[in-house]
């Protein structure tokens, strides 16, 4: 049973045996002035609206809000109740103490609210690497530059920026993350738990019911009339472009993070994930009902491209363009360009992310308010989880020409955009040394022998890179070893994973969990490596260190030190002038 909770009562986070989680938003939230968010109380048990009260800072939370909050008497038909509050905001800066009483207990939640200062930047572009860590980027410095005499012979773009600093990544629930909640900090500032973005996760059944705290995309778009683009090489309903605009806390739910999409309608998406924009039944659709997303987006006055050939036709003045190029994740850079593998024989005019960004920009920068885009090559991560070194590093490569391409246009622009440059999560990589795979001088020495360490290491020898930074090949004979910390049990067979598909475990007989894949127990030279990883885990997994973040830009000035991953937000937000005083000061909407 819902009802209001009456004016006269005073809004009050409650429990018997109150738990940090049941308050939303979470102790000590900093929350941008103006911006809308949810919140939430459970209450362990079940409590009579007549003894809850809800205060902010003393006073009656319907005299500051607006409006009353609801209270659930028995939510989801259990015994017990919450409160809820739902699309409110908060104008003034500074601490707020939300204090939530019962007859049994009561908790004081501390919230801080900032405001912005007046806008520095017309654009912000946001460039994330997913899964991307040190390792990644030295290997793609190694192969794209080379290296004499422990010198590179050049920087990647991402390392060229002036600005650096430490993002840790914990989410509400864990010291690891996901791509869901970490994506979800850098677009909301607000901490979430594993699978879940744009809402704190609650313990009600639906998972599109918990409390939403508002996007950058929904920001820049209601406070600047700015354009917004959402780009990635994933499938585009995946995680970290997910995170952007949806409000869920099930990353899978991919038919209504589609229906989500629809409703806020970015003037830019490209990605992969076409099999959830086709209604059922036609040929390689995955949704669950009849609904033609792409008829939709078309209707609604799209372009739509599904190929490389149809993306460089877009008219140069268009406005607004859907790109779904492959049904599912796209192809990454070793496979598209070199090994003809994976999905390219099916789909073999893929663009590549340089080219999405490129048009991307092209078609945001056309609004005068500016624009907010985000691009994610997501492959490093899927790659790095398979343990696929190598396909995961040629697309760090690719990532860092992306850099490049975004650094380089809004030089010519004379600077008047913010980008930031990181990771969302790390994986636990390294570079140990190389592996010496000169099989005519020592035939007979196993492979693990081959592993050269300190100053036996000495330097790969990869052939000179392409124009794009790519080596033509990477079975070359002597390579980087680059070993994750976090092993399922597995056949290491220390070559190039180049088959088709690399699948490093298989369901084991337990259910629910994995063994090492049998068809790499006989490649010469392979041992079994017992995991350090419970059995249900069929891939290497995300750690916990902190990322790496690079910026260039006005406002740029704020990335230094360490930082929270929710404080990516914040830069962007002070960026854009998005604060409510900011606002006001420009008589901005």
């Amino acid at each position: 049973m819902r009802r209001p909770l009456l004016a006269s009562a005073m809004f009050v986070f409650v429990f018997a045996d109150c738990g940090a989680q049941t308050v939303y938003p979470v102790d000590r939230a900093e929350i941008l002035a103006g911006s809308r968010f949810d919140v939430k109380v459970e209450l362990p048990g079940l409590v009579s609206p007549d003894d809850i009260r809800l205060t902010v800072n003393g006073a009656d939370h319907a005299s500051l809000f607006g409006k009353a909050a609801q209270f659930i008497e028995k939510e989801d038909g259990k015994d017990q109740s919450a409160l809820v509050l739902r699309d409110v905001s908060l104008a003034k800066p500074g601490s707020h103490t939300v204090r939530i009483e019962t007859a049994a207990a009561a908790r004081d939640v501390t919230w801080t609210v900032y405001d912005t200062p007046a806008r520095k930047a017309k654009n912000v572009v946001l460039l994330i690497g997913d899964g991307l860590s040190p390792a990644h980027r030295t290997a793609a410095r190694l192969l794209s530059k080379g290296i004499a005499e422990g010198r590179a012979f050049g920087k990647l773009a991402m390392d060229d920026l002036p600005q650096m600093a430490l993002v840790s990544t914990a989410g509400t629930d864990s010291i690891i993350t996901d791509s869901a909640n970490a994506a979800s900090a850098y677009a909301t500032g607000h901490k979430t738990a594993v699978n879940a973005m744009g809402v704190y996760a609650d313990r009600s059944a639906d998972p599109f019911d918990d409390p939403r705290v508002e996007t950058i995309v929904s920001l820049a778009k209601r406070r600047n009339g700015m354009a917004v683009g959402i780009v990635s090489n994933t499938e585009i309903q995946d995680a970290t472009p997910a995170a952007m605009i949806a409000h869920t806390r099930r990353r899978a739910a991919y038919d209504q993070i589609v229906e989500q999409y629809f409703a806020a309608q970015p003037d830019v998406l490209m990605g992969g994930g076409l099999a959830n924009f086709l209604p059922q039944g036609a040929p390689g659709a995955r949704r669950r009902d009849q609904t033609d997303y792409i008829a939709k987006f078309k209707d609604a006055g799209y372009a739509f491209a599904s190929n490389a050939a149809e993306l460089k036709a877009v008219p140069q003045d268009t406005r607004r363009l859907l790109g779904l190029f492959t049904p599912g994740n796209m192809d990454g850079v070793l496979d598209r360009k070199f090994l003809k593998a994976g999905g390219v024989k099916r789909f073999p005019d893929q663009p590549d992310l340089t080219e999405m960004t490129a048009k991307a920009l092209d078609i945001l920068s056309q609004n005068t308010n500016g624009f907010f885009l985000m691009v994610e090559s997501g492959m490093i991560d899927k790659y790095t989880h398979l343990l696929d070194m190598e396909r995961a590093v040629y697309d760090t490569i690719l990532f860092d020409n992306v850099v490049r391409l975004v650094r380089d246009w809004a030089k010519a622009r004379g600077e008047d955009t913010l980008i930031l440059v990181l990771a969302d999560h790390n994986h636990p990589v390294a570079i140990v040394g190389t592996i010496d795979d000169d099989m005519t001088n020592t035939p007979n020495v196993p492979m693990r022998e081959r592993v050269r360490i300190y100053d036996k290491a000495g330097f790969p020898n990869y052939p000179s890179p392409d124009a794009e930074g790519y080596p033509s090949r990477v079975d070359v004979s002597r390579r980087l070893a680059m070993f994750s910390a976090s092993l399922p049990d597995h056949y290491e067979t220390f070559r190039p994973r180049l088959d088709d598909p690399n699948q490093p475990t298989t369901p084991g007989r337990d259910p629910g969990t994995f063994e090492a894949n049998e068809r790499y127990r006989n490649v010469p030279g392979a041992v079994l490596r017992f995991g350090n990883l419970p059995r249900l885990a069929s891939a290497s997994v995300h750690s916990g260190e902190d990322v790496i973040l690079t910026a260039s830009g006005p406002g740029s000035e704020a990335v230094r030190g360490q930082m929270e991953n929710t404080d990516v937000f914040r830069v962007m937000a002070e960026a854009l002038g998005l604060g409510a005083g900011a606002q006001a000061a420009s008589g901005a909407r």
